[in-house]
Formats: structure tokens, sequence, C-alpha cells
């Protein structure tokens, strides 16, 4: 398994793929499968059966997840996407955008 830096709740951009340029919010982080699912990107039909929540079902369109290795962290002060590095600062570890030195 490899070192994960990135969050839910950073915004991100896709640099590969179908949807490269989109951006989002981190909703959720599957740590054993090395994917993310961004928020408005990578969506996908749904096709549901009518339930008690669902009375009418029908086809839904949610988010699906996307590897890792496609979205890039920005950096919140250029907005630009940037690398992450970690630094110590007293007794914690951050996490320190590499374009800004800021931390994030």
């Amino acid at each position: 398994m490899i070192k994960l830096k990135i969050k839910s709740g950073d915004i991100v951009r896709v640099i590969a793929g179908d949807h490269k340029g989109s951006e989002g919010k981190v909703l959720r982080v599957l740590r054993d499968k090395n994917k993310a699912i961004v928020e408005g990107v990578n969506m996908v039909s749904k096709h549901t059966k009518p339930s008690a929540t669902n009375p009418q079902g029908g086809i839904v369109k949610k988010e699906a997840a996307i590897h890792i290795s496609n979205i890039q962290l920005i950096d919140p002060k250029s907005n630009e996407t940037t690398k992450v590095a970690y630094k110590i600062e007293g007794d914690k570890k951050v996490r320190v955008s590499k374009k800004s030195n800021q931390v994030l």
C-alpha cells in the first residue's frame, strides 16, 4: 500500500483521463484500492429499482472512484496543482505545498 498524500476535504484537479481539467472536493478516499471519490467528477448513471426510500426508481447520477494517480492537489495560494511534502513543526507532522511552502 502506498502513502496517500490526499485527504478527504482537499480540493483537487484531475490531471489524466476522460475528466482531465475538472476540479472538485474529495469526498472519500478508498485506501485499500488507491482511489478517491471527487465531487462532480466521473459521474456514472446507476439504474435503481423502486423502493421505500425511492418510490419512483429510475436512473440516478452518482460519483464513481478515480485512481489517486490521476488527481493532484490544488495549491490554495496560487490555484495551481502542486505536490505535497511533509515537515515537522514542533511536535506535529504537517502537510506542506511544495510550490508555496504553505501549510495545507
